[in-house]
C-alpha cells in the first residue's frame, strides 16, 4: 500500500469537502461538509456513542429504501448543530441534486453533532444552516485544512485542543480508502505513560518518525492536562467518516463504518462512554469494481489505519485555543 496523493478525504475521486467556523466573540464552533459525485453514493453508518446527535441514519439501513446519499454533514453545536444540514440541503437543491420525487428533488443528507457549546464563551453561537451552506461553499477537491477548522473548532480531546484530521491510502488492489475525523473526545490520544500519541502506530512507514520524544516534564504536562473536570453526559462525541472508490452497498458500507470505530478505539482511550456520542459513517463512490474477499478484508483494515492516522494527524495539527493547550504546545 502507499500514501494517497493528498493523504487526505479527498484521495477518493470525485470527493468534495469544506470546513466554515463561527466568526466573533464568544464563538468556538464550525461545521465541515462532504460532497459527493452527482447522483450520490452508497452511505452506510454506525453509532456506538452512548449520546450522539444525529440526522437521517435510518435511511441507511440497508432494509431502507433510499440506496444515495448526497452530502455528509459534521457540526458542532450539539443538537442546535444539526440545523446546519438544512443550509446544505438548500444548496444541494438548487444545483438539483437529491432523491428524485414528483415535482423535484429530495438532497439526503445525513449529519452528525459534537458537543462545543460555550467553549468560546458564549452558548448561543452555534452553527446554524447559513453555516452549513458556507461550509457548502467552500467545498472542493485537493487538500484539506485540518486541526482547529470546521466541525473541530470547538473540540477538545483529553484535556488537549481536539480537532479535524484526515488521512489516506491506497491499497495494493487499486482500490482508495480515507478517513476525516473530527477528535472531541471525554478519553485522551495520549498514552500517558509515554506521552506519546496512541495512534501513531498506525502509521505507514516514515509517517511519524519526525515527532520528538516527549520530555519528563511535557509527559506529566500531558497527564494534568487530561484529568478529567467536571464532565457530564453528552458533552463530547467524536465523528468519522471513511471513504472508498470500491464498489460497495449499504451493508458493506455498514460493515466499513464499523471498522472505523475500531480505528477510534485504538488511537483514544476510551470511547463510546456514557459521555460520548461517537458516530461513524461509510461513503463509497463505485468508481472501482467491488472487491472479493481478500480485497474486502484489506479494504478494512485500512478503514481503521486511516482512522487511527487522521485521529493523530487532527491532534498534532491543533492548535491552543481558550483555556486547551495542544498537544505540540506542550510536547515541542
Amino acid at each position: 500500500m502507499r500514501v494517497g496523493e493528498h493523504d487526505c478525504l479527498t484521495d477518493v475521486a470525485g470527493l468534495r469537502a469544506g470546513h466554515a467556523a463561527l466568526d466573533g466573540p464568544g464563538a468556538l464552533s464550525g461545521t465541515t461538509v462532504v460532497l459527493v459525485p452527482d447522483g450520490g453514493a452508497t452511505a452506510g453508518a454506525d453509532v456506538r456513542g452512548a449520546a450522539p446527535g444525529t440526522r437521517e441514519t435510518d435511511l441507511l439501513n440497508p432494509q431502507a429504501t433510499v440506496q444515495a446519499v448526497h452530502a455528509i454533514v459534521f457540526s458542532g453545536g450539539s443538537a442546535y448543530g444539526l440545523a446546519a444540514a438544512t443550509g446544505v440541503m438548500d444548496r444541494l437543491e438548487r444545483d438539483g441534486q437529491g432523491f428524485a420525487v414528483p415535482g423535484g428533488v429530495v438532497p439526503i443528507v445525513p449529519a452528525a453533532v459534537l458537543f462545543d457549546l460555550g467553549r468560546g464563551g458564549d452558548f448561543s453561537a452555534r452553527p446554524d444552516a447559513a453555516l452549513g451552506a458556507a461550509a457548502y461553499d467552500a467545498a472542493g477537491p485537493g487538500p484539506l485544512a485540518q486541526g482547529v477548522v470546521g466541525a473541530g473548532t470547538g473540540a477538545v480531546a483529553g484535556g488537549l485542543k481536539g480537532g479535524v484530521g484526515t488521512a489516506g491510502v491506497v491499497l495494493d488492489s487499486g482500490h482508495t480508502v480515507s478517513a476525516l475525523v473530527v477528535v472531541n473526545a471525554v478519553g485522551s490520544a495520549v498514552d500517558a505513560a509515554t506521552g506519546e500519541l496512541l495512534g501513531v502506530r498506525s502509521g505507514l512507514p516514515g509517517e511519524f518518525d519526525d515527532l520528538p520524544s516527549p520530555s519528563d516534564a511535557a509527559i506529566g504536562a500531558l497527564r494534568e492536562a487530561g484529568t478529567p473536570q467536571g464532565f457530564s453526559a453528552g458533552t463530547a462525541t467524536s465523528l468519522l467518516l471513511v471513504a472508498t472508490d470500491a464498489t460497495l452497498d449499504k451493508a458493506g458500507c455498514g460493515r466499513m463504518a464499523t471498522m472505523a470505530h475500531d480505528g477510534l478505539a485504538r488511537a483514544i482511550r476510551p470511547v463510546h462512554t456514557v459521555m460520548d456520542g461517537d458516530a461513524a459513517f461509510a461513503l463509497a463512490t463505485g468508481t472501482r469494481p467491488a472487491p472479493d474477499l481478500a480485497a474486502t478484508f484489506a479494504l478494512h483494515a485500512a478503514a481503521a489505519d486511516v482512522v487511527s492516522r487522521a485521529v493523530v494527524h487532527a491532534m498534532l495539527a491543533a492548535e491552543p485555543a481558550g483555556r486547551w493547550p495542544s498537544y505540540r504546545s506542550l510536547v515541542g
